[in-house]
């Protein structure tokens, strides 16, 4: 595996807060992020969906979970990171944790023997004047320019679950093409549940162009919405 992380200047930028939105700050704008874009647009019938699994699990145990899947996920991309920047150390060996042991199925079955160039990890992207986002990673993946996202679940997910997971790299993928001129075809989402069953699901270019199309539709109704509001 190659780094060759100074193929591209990803922008340094700083997320916050603003108004209950999250949005990144990139040279003089205010982007909103791709997560943000997302749950503001969507469809009356997945709030409604979310809101009954809130209303079956009690509103307190919803945020419990909700807190620990976040929590799981946050701690699972810093092994993920560290082992594609070779920053893993001695004293992660005696980790037995389930995060750590979700990574390994990542690391094993998805990454070691797939992933030969490394352009960014956790690199903060943009479209200019629409949106921003930070994509885990950026490079070749089985021979093809590719984006790559990685998951955790509670249980396995069927491709049909994913199409907010594949408008997320339809939406990183379009930006690096926009600002660095490159022709990704590949999307990847490497996911591993916690009962450590390891999931790859691969978009390809066709796949990715619609997801493309899809996700600037979905921008379009964000300023729109804000417009009317």
């Amino acid at each position: 595996m190659k780094l060759n992380t100074k193929k591209f200047n990803y922008p340094k930028s700083i997320r916050a807060y603003y108004n209950g939105r999250r949005l990144y700050d990139i040279g003089d704008e205010k982007l909103p992020s791709v997560t943000t874009i997302l749950s503001e647009t969507a469809s009356e019938e997945k709030k409604a969906s979310l809101a009954r699994w809130r209303q079956s699990v009690g509103q307190k145990q919803s945020e419990i979970i909700t807190r620990e899947a976040s929590s799981r996920g946050s701690k699972l991309h810093e092994l993920l990171e560290k082992f594609i920047l070779n920053q893993l150390n001695l004293d992660l060996l005696g980790d037995n944790s389930l995060e750590k042991q979700m990574a390994d199925q990542i690391i094993d079955n998805g990454l070691r023997n797939d992933l030969s160039e490394v352009w960014g990890v956790e690199a903060t992207l943009y479209y200019p004047s629409k949106y921003a986002g930070a994509a885990d990673l950026i490079g070749i993946y089985n021979g093809k320019e590719s984006l790559l996202d990685f998951k955790t679940a509670n249980k396995p997910r069927k491709d049909e679950y994913n199409d907010e997971y594949y408008m997320q790299l339809g939406a990183y993928s379009l930006a690096h093409d926009k600002v660095y001129g490159t022709n990704i075809k590949q999307g990847v989402i490497l996911l591993c549940t916690k009962d450590l069953m390891f999931q790859r699901f691969i978009v390809d270019a066709e796949r990715l162009k619609d997801c493309q199309k899809r996700f600037l539709e979905k921008v379009e109704q964000y300023y729109s919405m804000k417009l009317n509001n």
